[in-house]
């Protein structure tokens, strides 16, 4: 049977660039490519070695909460929830859905300016 990981996950959004420069400061991640791409649109490829998130806008890309239309949540794993949730705050985001699940992770939720739901967990 074969194996696998994930390699990279495709969003359209509104702004890539706020979007792949707050992912940098939450995830601690780099740009690994940015340019055109299809429907005249524009795409910024944000990760690390291993993965990344393609956030790919043009002029048709709208904004506004749809959880489950089709994405319910991308989720990241974390080694300091209490930095990430300060980050998510500082850039004008609301934390909700806190939970803490014994012995699971500690986690929370929020939303993007695009409607994108996100949550951060962490295991420490």
């Amino acid at each position: 049977m074969p194996t696998a990981s994930l390699e990279h996950v495709n969003l359209t959004v509104t702004d890539p660039a706020r979007l792949a420069d707050f992912l940098i400061k939450l995830c601690g991640w780099h740009i690994r490519w940015e340019g055109p791409s299809m429907a005249n649109g524009h795409t910024i490829h944000v990760g690390n070695a291993g993965s990344y998130i393609a956030l790919y806008t043009n002029t048709s890309a709208t904004g506004g909460h749809r959880k489950g239309q089709p994405l319910n949540h991308v989720a990241f794993q974390v080694d300091d929830l209490d930095a990430a949730e300060a980050i998510v705050a500082q850039a004008g985001l609301e934390p909700f859905s806190h939970s803490n699940y014994d012995p699971g992770p500690r986690s929370f939720y929020f939303f993007d300016w695009d409607g994108i739901e996100f949550e951060v967990v962490s295991y420490e």
